[in-house]
């Protein structure tokens, strides 16, 4: 049996004073999930939108994301857009004001992260539970 390829944790937060769990699914953005990822956006309450600050073809296929988001997901749902690789500096095609820019105009909080050194990571899951909340 194959994996359906969703990487699934809980991460529990404290956010004014209430305890958050949050259901993580990461579908690593894989095009052979494309059609499997569907069915996770129903009952989704926040979506993270992430993109790789070095490699600008991952920042083009945001838009795609965030119609499959629109198309499948609540109405309502919360979006977050992260660049990560935020470290790699001299390797970032993305700069930060394009993404904000895109973000910005679409009402959808930004931030860069890093994964490799923890920049960030912990704000990207409060700002979702504030969002969420």
């Amino acid at each position: 049996i194959s994996t359906i390829g969703v990487d699934f944790k809980i991460r529990t937060i404290e956010l004014d004073g209430k305890t958050i769990k949050l259901q993580i699914w990461d579908t690593a953005g894989q095009e052979r999930f494309r059609t499997i990822t569907s069915s996770y956006y129903r009952g989704a309450h926040g979506i993270i939108v992430v993109y790789d600050v070095t490699d600008q073809e991952s920042f083009n296929n945001v838009k795609q994301w965030l119609q499959e988001i629109d198309r499948y997901a609540s109405e309502n749902v919360n979006k977050l857009l992260v660049g990560n690789k935020c470290d790699l500096t001299t390797k970032k095609v993305v700069d930060y004001t394009t993404a904000k820019e895109f973000a910005d105009s679409l009402g959808i909080p930004f931030l860069e992260t890093s994964a490799k050194n923890a920049t960030n990571v912990e704000q990207a899951f409060m700002t979702m539970a504030a969002e969420i909340k």
